[in-house]
């Protein structure tokens, strides 16, 4: 605010001293004109200026009624003979200089409107001068080099007008282009936020509602053989539906425009948690076998795409496949992260889960129709990087993914 306030007190001094300048200008050449000198007495050049340049002072508070008086007032003048022949034109000048200020604020129609308006009554105003008020003024005593003649001042002025209209009219459309450029640009910002929160809520929701299903089937199948299971069962779903909420309360915090500086964020997952996630699928009944080679430090951006990644294909393990041995590797450089995850199918022939075909479902109607191989490739694609997935000869399913990044955690 006090920028702002700055800015519109400097342009509004800057107008004054413009203002000041263009009567001294006017004045001088009411006193001194190349042509016939005006019939009023010297001393009327003071306030003949003052009136016609203070326009310009105001301009920035009323643009359009101080575009009305500045032409009203050079118009009159004109027509009354207080003007000198031959640099009638500087009369115009403050109109110009309003003219461009409406042009660069108003609308095209309206500005178009004031530059049609202004050019008629000075070019009005011009004949009247040159044909009741010219006639009967003396000659110059020296001779100019801009003679006194109605087309070179018609000419004068069009052009000054024009010029100052176009010139206001470029600076509108070019402020009107960036404010579009600048909404374009948060809009798609928003868009690429929301669509980046979806894709935490659906892997965060995905991975867990997996999990919990699994626990809660074998539950309601051992409830009665064996309830020793069912406590089990029940204790990581309790486990899972905590961490669940509380990730979930940390994407939706993202949301919140307030803020609330009493609220502790909560930390955003990492490679830290990458043996909670094998543990995870491990109670869901797969054998996962997790490999870490981390030689650098890995940003927290990437590590959150990395765990992401791992966690998707697991979910996809535990609820296409079921019972499997799983291998994660996860290999970190300093210059990319590359992520393995293969699986050997479902152990003893055991059928797939209904709808999803087995490691057909899991490369037609699983994983490679679902979001979560979508998920995986527009994380891979933020970096730039690689993946790809597909059953494998030997059975299973094998999903890769390269990361290349730079060290603050941007896109190599």
């Amino acid at each position: 605010m006090e920028w702002a306030g700055w800015r519109r007190g400097g342009r509004g001094l800057t107008d004054a001293v413009v203002a000041v300048v263009v009567a001294l200008l006017i004045r001088y050449a009411i006193v001194d004109p190349p042509g016939p000198s005006s019939p009023w007495s010297g001393w009327s050049a003071w306030p003949v200026a003052a009136v016609l340049s203070f326009p310009i002072a105001l301009r920035r508070r009323r643009p359009r009624a101080m575009l009305a008086v500045a032409c009203a007032a050079g118009t009159g003048v004109t027509i009354a003979g207080a003007v000198a022949a031959g640099a009638i034109w500087l009369t115009f000048v403050p109109t110009a200089l309003v003219l461009y200020l409406v042009a660069a604020t108003a609308s095209i129609v309206w500005s178009a409107a004031g530059l049609a308006v202004c050019v008629s009554a000075a070019v009005t105003a011009i004949l009247v001068y040159y044909v009741q008020v010219f006639p009967g003024l003396a000659l110059a005593a020296t001779p100019s080099e801009m003679p006194a003649a109605w087309p070179i001042e018609i000419g004068t002025i069009g052009v000054l007008l024009t010029v100052a209209w176009a010139l206001g009219t470029v600076v509108r459309w070019k402020r009107d282009t960036t404010a579009r450029l600048v909404r374009h640009l948060a809009d798609a910002a928003v868009t690429d936020e929301r669509r980046r929160i979806a894709r935490e809520l659906h892997d965060i929701i995905g991975h867990s509602m997996s999990l919990i299903a699994v626990k809660a089937t074998v539950a309601n199948h051992v409830a009665d053989a064996r309830p020793q299971e069912v406590r089990a069962a029940l204790a990581v779903i309790e486990e899972t539906s905590r961490s669940t909420l509380t990730e979930i309360h940390r994407v939706l915090g993202l949301l919140r425009s307030d803020g609330d500086p009493q609220q502790d964020p909560v930390p955003a997952p990492g490679m830290a948690d990458l043996p909670g996630l094998a543990a995870h699928a491990r109670s869901a009944g797969v054998e996962v076998e997790l490999t870490v080679r981390e030689e650098a430090a890995l940003p927290a951006a990437v590590a959150v795409s990395v765990y992401r990644i791992v966690q998707q294909a697991l979910t996809n393990v535990v609820t296409h496949v079921g019972p499997a041995r799983c291998a994660v590797t996860v290999d970190v450089d300093g210059r990319e992260a590359v992520i393995e995850v293969v699986d050997d199918g479902p152990r003893h022939g055991r059928p797939p889960r209904a709808g999803h075909g087995g490691h057909g479902g899991h490369g037609g109607h699983g994983q490679h129709g679902g979001h979560g191989l979508i998920g995986m490739r527009e994380r891979t694609k933020m970096y730039g990087g690689t993946f790809d997935s597909g059953p494998r000869p030997e059975g299973g399913f094998r999903v890769s993914a390269r990361l290349p990044y730079a060290p603050d955690g941007a896109a190599a």
